[in-house]
């Protein structure tokens, strides 16, 4: 009986361990100390990626939805592209409205600079660099934005500061 319950404690204490392991693997990957100038990327390119997404989900401010967006996806080789629709727009959606808010802000970013790379590539450098000929100026500027955030993090005035802290 005693063996059982040494046993029973020790994988207990296990868990435990694991657990505090996780959160601190956790934490480590959504703290900054990052200081205050991410809050001048996070806000304008959150809301830019923001009035993209809802472009693409929700065909707001132009866009076509996703019936029209997976359309055109497919038509450029990104298949399926109702799929691709979804998965480019929640993204957009979804991880600009983490950078305004300063919640997950590195794994947010890291998914939206993966979806600027496809972009970029997909469909618009066979058109150069400048956006008069739909080219990936704009793509690079928001991929560099991102790339910078999910490097430094959050920083000061972030949901991600006051759950996690600052610690690294």
């Amino acid at each position: 009986m005693i063996v059982t319950v040494t046993s029973q404690v020790g994988a207990f204490g296990a868990q435990k361990k694991e657990s505090s392991m996780f959160k601190t693997q956790l934490q480590r990957l959504i703290a900054s100390e990052a200081g205050w100038g991410p809050i001048a990327l996070r806000i304008p390119v959150g809301i830019i990626f923001i009035a993209h997404g809802a472009q693409k989900m929700f065909g707001w401010f132009g866009g076509y939805g996703l019936e029209g967006t997976g359309q055109w996806l497919a038509s450029i080789g990104l298949e399926p592209g109702y799929l691709m629709a979804l998965l480019a727009g929640g993204a957009e959606f979804f991880g600009g409205l983490a950078l305004i808010v300063g919640l997950l802000v590195r794994p947010a970013a890291a998914v939206l600079a993966f979806t600027m790379v496809v972009a970029i590539f997909a469909a618009h450098a066979g058109n150069g660099l400048f956006l008069s000929n739909n080219g990936y100026e704009f793509g690079l500027a928001l991929l560099a934005a991102s790339v910078s955030l999910a490097i430094s993090g959050a920083g000061h005035a972030s949901l991600d500061r006051l759950f996690f802290g600052n610690t690294r």
